[in-house]
């Protein structure tokens, strides 16, 4: 058995709940979350912005912290999304720091860079970190990152290793981004053909586990290997890609926004209009994590396993 004592915020969640089962196998793990759920290890339930969380640390001699705790699905709650996303990572940080822990993972997201039309073809982590006001998950990203930069420099003595994942897929995802794929047309708007940066759910998985093991420490671009314009992801998929103008989407999404049929507004439209493409070489060089799958096999196998199609080959029609 390893040394290591790890805690996970955010444990009952997708990934939380994945890893923890993982990493229990080999150390010691407990969890932390606002809902509980069988798992091999322990799950307490407590609020990621609770004060006794350092004494928690404390107690059960935590020597790493792998914090997972986020607010994913659209919003229209700012205050409280906020308060999960920025004040809960202060928190974190501030009980790592009292309690002793000397490495904390943190996942971030390739949101932090922002959805704008003049970013780089290829994201690296030097670029600068914008977000986006109107979208509240990429702007409580990039204030995270700010917020752990400063850390950085003021308490060298905890590590960090910052991870920045793309879009996510697997066997059993459901979220944004699944729902993208899953009906019956492509949503391109205006055309921009913009491109998708894939992940698997399991390279998610096995690079904390790997970085947790190895004390990894800097930033980096959680993203598999090449990126699929829309065109290329209808073709694999077999399905039809819309174009329709951006002021009909908009039209749209404000309706179903009004009638409370959906929480994302319009001018988040940038969300497929901009998207991050994000290079992965520190990743694989720096770091040292290989990612099993690239962005056309991760889509491939989400086809397979989680849409029940048979993904097609990508030649132009």
């Amino acid at each position: 058995m390893s040394e290591k004592r790890v805690l996970i915020t955010g444990a009952a969640g997708y990934v939380g709940h994945q890893l923890g089962s993982l990493l229990a196998q080999d150390m010691y793990v407990i969890g932390v979350d606002i809902a509980v759920r069988e798992a091999p290890f322990e799950i307490l339930k407590l609020d990621v912005c609770d004060p006794s969380l350092a004494s928690l640390l404390q107690a059960h001699k935590i020597s790493h912290v792998v914090h997972l705790a986020s607010v994913v699905a659209p919003s229209r709650d700012r205050e409280r999304d906020y308060r999960i996303d920025v004040d809960g990572t202060r928190n974190v940080l501030e009980a790592c720091l009292a309690s002793g822990v000397g490495h904390v993972t943190v996942t971030s997201s390739g949101a932090a860079y922002g959805y704008y039309p003049d970013n780089p073809a290829w994201l690296e982590e030097s670029h600068p970190l914008r977000g986006n006001p109107e979208f509240f998950y990429s702007d409580h990203k990039r204030l995270v990152e700010e917020m752990l930069q400063d850390y950085r420099g003021r308490h060298p003595e905890l590590k960090q290793l910052v991870f920045r994942p793309c879009s996510v897929l697997g066997k059993n995802t459901r979220s944004t981004i699944s729902n993208l794929f899953s009906g019956k047309a492509i949503l391109d708007p205006a055309g921009a053909n913009s491109p998708f940066v894939f992940i698997w759910d399991q390279d998610v998985i096995n690079a904390i586990r790997f970085g947790v093991e190895n004390d990894g420490e800097g930033e980096y671009n959680l993203a598999g290997d090449g990126a699929l314009t829309p065109d290329q992801i209808g073709r694999i998929l077999s399905k039809p890609v819309r174009k329709p103008p951006i002021w009909l989407i908009k039209l749209a999404m404000g309706f179903r926004y009004l009638l409370g049929k959906s929480d994302v507004k319009p001018d988040q439209i940038i969300f497929l209009q901009y998207r991050p493409v994000l290079l992965n070489t520190q990743l694989k060089e720096k770091l040292g994590y290989v990612p099993a799958k690239s962005s056309e096999e991760v889509l491939r196998y989400f086809a397979e396993e989680n849409l029940g199609i048979e993904p097609a080959g990508m030649e132009a029609a």
